[in-house]
C-alpha cells in the first residue's frame, strides 16, 4: 500500500471526540469573507495537493469514484491539522 493509502487509512480510522474543525469548515470560513491564517492556508493547500495526486494516480474508474467519495469524507470530518504535514 503506498503512502497517499496509509494516509487516507489512517484518518478514517481515527478516533475523535467532540467536534473538529474539518477542511471544508475552512472553506466555508475563506468564502464567508473571514481571513484564514498562514497555517490554514497552508493545510488547504496541501489538502488541494493531496487530492490531487491521489485521483490523478487512480486508473480505475471504479477505485476513483471510491476515493474520491474517501476524500469527500476526509474534507468534512478530519481535523485540518492533519493537512499541515510538509510531504504532501
Amino acid at each position: 500500500m503506498d503512502i497517499k493509502n496509509d494516509f487516507i487509512t489512517t484518518l478514517l480510522n481515527k478516533k475523535t471526540t467532540g467536534l473538529v474543525v474539518s477542511i471544508n469548515d475552512l472553506r466555508d470560513k475563506e468564502f464567508s469573507g473571514i481571513k484564514l491564517t498562514a497555517e490554514e492556508k497552508f493545510a488547504l493547500s496541501n489538502f488541494d495537493k493531496y487530492r490531487i495526486s491521489v485521483l490523478n494516480s487512480t486508473i480505475d474508474e471504479e477505485k476513483f469514484h471510491y476515493q474520491y467519495r474517501q476524500i469527500q469524507v476526509i474534507a468534512n470530518l478530519s481535523d485540518w491539522r492533519e493537512f499541515l504535514r510538509k510531504d504532501f
